[in-house]
């Protein structure tokens, strides 16, 4: 039981990298949820680092997750190389392994959230982006506990 348990458990921070900021989510040690930690505020890659090194210590995370804005096509643009080329530098200083989740609408969802709280997206940008850091772990979360079942039911057929 104790195996099993130590297995399931997974700290992961999900972060919304974009130019003037970083919105941050962690998950509980279930990875059943994700909620959004704070907003960071970019100044450069030294004090980015230290600031989410902070948040990796505190809540000792195991795993990076950062959301990539594809193009409608599917490809990779100048924005998505620069988040993957910041993620990819933070990942190897911390010595975390990085995935990557399609993030292409995670603001937007965010933004809704806000107005269905009846508050002003355009005041409260912080907040969409930690919001939209919280969507990108959730559906990694998601994602990673789909395989999961999936591959307990492939090993049962075996």
């Amino acid at each position: 039981m104790v195996e099993s348990q130590s297995r399931s458990f997974v700290s992961a921070l999900g972060l919304d990298v974009g130019s003037k900021r970083v919105g941050v989510a962690g998950c509980d040690g279930t990875g059943l949820i994700a909620t959004g930690i704070t907003t960071i505020q970019r100044k450069s890659f030294v004090e980015d680092l230290q600031e989410i090194q902070g948040l990796v210590e505190k809540r000792r995370v195991q795993i990076l997750v950062v959301g990539i804005p594809y193009s409608r096509d599917g490809s990779i643009g100048e924005q998505a190389r620069r988040i993957q080329k910041f993620a990819n530098r933070l990942a190897k200083t911390l010595g975390l392994p990085v995935e990557y989740v399609d993030e292409r609408l995670t603001s937007f969802q965010a933004e809704q959230m806000l107005l269905a709280e009846n508050r002003s997206p355009s005041y409260n940008r912080g907040l969409v982006d930690r919001k939209a850091a919280s969507i990108i772990l959730q559906q990694w979360l998601d994602d990673r506990r789909l395989r999961t079942s999936q591959d307990l039911t492939n090993q049962s057929q075996l």
